[in-house]
């Protein structure tokens, strides 16, 4: 089950159009105000109508790792889209639902976001999934609710009211301004998720995440993923089958 799960949080499938890797060589302005902050980061949103690439997956958890490389399509806003080895584990999501299916055990999901809330441990929507794979803010702040923390090389952004349920942390590059980190704990879950941008590689006028960390932690016990995306390709025709095949058995939760 947690073998498929990894499958979500990932991004991209094949391309043969060449990216530029990016590198962070500006230093910070101690006068850019939280609000200037966050509308330059906002405006390097990625802009186009769909997405593939191919991924490679490290899974780390209990000291044991594993590899996988999947294909991911994404249809901006609509649909994300992975697909493992021989077509043996299928992924749809889209704003309203998850499905899954699994040939290796012969199972399914068919259902809303309890499927990503379970390997995440936090409530996250369609929008807050497709940001983190994008390198974007998570969750959309207006700008005058955010207030700048001390940081040593990035431009450090919190709300000035938390959520109820979580706290939110953002870190972004002085030089691109998308996210070189973001975090949501859960202090009194001993939750926290922590996603860490370790390049970016820029294609069509594009930037998008090269290298990303991603850590769930809960209770102490911790899983990673390092997620290497290979290539990309942007707004090619692209399809999104996805059909349960007949006699497997349901996922309960």
């Amino acid at each position: 089950m947690r073998n498929f799960l990894v499958c979500l949080i990932v991004c991209f499938i094949f391309g043969c159009k060449s990216t530029q890797t990016l590198t962070s060589e500006s230093a910070l302005n101690p006068k850019l105000k939280a609000k200037q902050i966050i509308k330059a980061h906002n405006k390097q949103k990625a802009d186009f109508l769909t997405l593939q690439s191919r991924l490679k997956i490290e899974l780390i958890e209990d000291d044991k790792s594993q590899t996988h490389t999947v294909t991911l399509r994404m249809e901006r806003d609509k649909v994300i889209w992975i697909n493992a080895f021989l077509n043996m584990v299928r992924l749809k999501v889209t704003p309203e639902k998850v499905q899954m299916y699994n040939k290796l055990d012969r199972t399914y999901f068919d259902g809303d976001f309890t499927l990503i809330k379970d390997f995440l441990g936090v409530e996250l929507s369609f929008y807050n999934l497709q940001n983190l794979l994008l390198g974007d803010a998570m969750f959309d702040y207006r700008a005058n609710t955010l207030e700048k923390k001390l940081h040593n090389t990035s431009y450090a952004l919190s709300p000035k009211q938390q959520h109820t349920l979580f706290d939110v942390l953002y870190l972004i590059n002085p030089s691109y301004f998308k996210m070189d980190a973001q975090e949501l704990s859960q202090p009194a879950n001993n939750r926290t998720l922590k996603v860490h941008y370790l390049s970016f590689q820029e294609l069509e006028q594009q930037i998008l995440p090269q290298k990303i960390t991603i850590k769930a932690i809960e209770n102490q016990r911790e899983t990673s993923l390092k997620l290497n995306l290979k290539s990309l390709n942007l707004n090619q025709p692209i399809r999104f089958p996805f059909s349960i095949p007949s006699g497997f058995k349901a996922i309960e939760f």
